[in-house]
């Protein structure tokens, strides 16, 4: 068939060159990715994304060209007076080309659709969210993969149902690839717990508040920094809820989130780790109590323009899916797996020594690891070193291996530097409210009482174990002895830095 010959014009052969080449490598990487699965993240990224702009790009190339060629034309012709073109169906030529035209439109808007479908649910994978751009999102993907929401799509708790969250996602995430292309991203990267869905549209879809929650019997194993890597035990009975089922929300931590209470609070901080006002009301009855820590001083007009947060999951269980361990913790485990063999003098010591340390690549930080085991048992104990070599390297792994899950050097990510507010151990957490310092107008404190939460059925030595007895619980006591310290002393203020 002999085309029309407006058609002949470079720009209108390269537009098409572009579309056929491009339909055709789109067709051969699909079927390239139906029987491969390697590289799927980026032959997804070509095949669903770039290529179909690159081919409409080319096919808007086709009748521009015929345009300007048209219009060149006329240009040459002194007179011409202007007529409609002439569509006539007894024309075989225009039913032909008619024809054509209609099965290559019919094809392309059925491919488009095809390749949107597959292009919404390649943007929605969680491939595409962690592994895309790697080095940006490789901690939170990472943490991810190991976390207890490993088989909850990303997009099921950052966007949710709705078209109004989803097109908000995609908007955000135009400025995040111009982040990573531009390199203007920060490291590390913020969390954007300012702009997440609310917690109510999303962890309360699987977490509905009213469900009742048993309480909770836990065992930690800890290692001190000794020689003999002393291990001492504790086991918690955590009061999630209270004592009987038939009492609901009435006590317990998750009292915090009883439909019938509404407890409020202004964080000074943007990590939402300092407290400067809350409230709590009592829905029921309609009461209203303002607590104030007076040992935090604020002026008035600034309190005013804080953020008023009502508290909600995300408040304790900030990081439920991207939590970065602190190596006392991924350490103390590995000793515990076998992983790193606890007759190994000072190893808890020496492993906290070495880690605390700050490192420019993964690499520097498991050469780092090497040189200083080695040179520690060498220069220390050359005897253990000699006859305990296997161990040695077991223990140099684990602690790669820990490594390489909670700390990433290239986009400056440790554990405090997100700091996880479920618990009170290595950062404030419980303690940004229940401080003793909190006070309503009728000096009434926010408790620091740790029966609150939790009882202490037994702690010690394995040699020396303490056990409450019946209901009851026993006081803390300090693996080390500090004397009443820990009752004054947040225990973050010295976990925090390992030790």
């Amino acid at each position: 068939m002999k085309l029309p010959k407006h058609y002949y014009s470079w720009t209108t052969f390269i537009g098409a060159a572009i579309a056929s080449l491009s339909f055709l490598m789109i067709v051969f990487l699909f079927l390239l990715s139906l029987l491969f699965s390697e590289g799927e993240n980026y032959s997804g990224l070509f095949t669903f994304i770039i290529l179909p702009v690159i081919m409409f790009i080319g096919l808007i190339m086709i009748p521009i060209g015929i345009f300007f060629k048209k219009r060149k034309e006329q240009r040459r012709k002194v007179e011409r007076e202007f007529k409609f073109p002439i569509v006539d169906f007894n024309d075989s030529k225009q039913r032909t080309m008619l024809f054509f035209i209609t099965i290559g439109l019919t094809i392309f808007l059925v491919l488009s659709a095809l390749g949107s479908y597959q292009a919404f649910h390649y943007t929605e994978s969680n491939e595409f969210c962690g592994t895309l751009c790697h080095k940006v999102m490789e901690p939170e993907y990472v943490a991810y993969m190991g976390s207890a929401h490993e088989r909850v799509n990303c997009v099921e708790c950052h966007v949710g149902s709705g078209a109004g969250w989803y097109v908000r996602s995609k908007l955000s995430g135009l400025y995040q690839v111009y982040s990573v292309i531009a390199k203007a991203y920060p490291t590390p990267i913020e969390t954007p717990i300012h702009n997440l869905r609310p917690a109510q549209e999303t962890c309360e879809r699987c977490h509905w508040p009213e469900k009742f929650y048993d309480r909770k019997y836990l065992t930690h194993r800890h290692y001190m920094a000794d020689e003999e890597n002393t291990e001492w035990d504790i086991s918690l009975l955590l009061k999630t809820s209270p004592q009987y089922r038939a009492l609901g929300l009435q006590d317990g931590i998750h009292w915090h989130i009883n439909p019938n209470v509404k407890i409020e609070y202004k964080p000074a901080t943007f990590k939402r780790d300092v407290i400067a006002w809350v409230k709590y009301t009592n829905l029921s009855s309609g009461e209203e109590t303002i607590y104030r820590d007076p040992e935090y001083e604020i002026d008035e007009s600034v309190l005013d323009t804080l953020e008023l947060r009502t508290m909600d999951c995300l408040d304790c269980h900030n990081r439920p899916s991207h939590n970065y361990r602190s190596p006392t913790n991924f350490i103390d485990e590995a000793i515990t797996a076998g992983k790193i063999s606890s007759d190994l003098p000072e190893i808890k010591l020496t492993a906290m020594g070495i880690l605390v340390n700050d490192f420019p690549t993964t690499d520097s930080a498991f050469a780092f690891i090497d040189q200083e085991i080695d040179d520690f048992y060498l220069s220390n104990y050359p005897d253990v070193y000699d006859t305990n070599k296997v161990a040695i390297d077991a223990a140099k792994s684990a602690m790669k291996e820990g490594y390489s899950k909670n700390i990433f050097p290239m986009m400056k990510v440790k554990w405090n530097e997100y700091p996880n507010y479920l618990g009170h151990l290595e950062n404030d957490g419980c303690y940004r409210c229940h401080n003793d310092r909190f006070q309503n107008e009728r000096a009434t404190t926010i408790s620091r009482d740790c029966n609150l939460c939790h009882l202490i059925k037994a702690q010690g030595t394995p040699e020396n174990m303490e056990y409450a007895e019946g209901e009851g619980s026993l006081e803390f006591k300090h693996p080390i002895d500090i004397g009443d310290e820990w009752k004054e002393t947040h225990c973050a203020e010295c976990h925090s830095a390992l030790f």
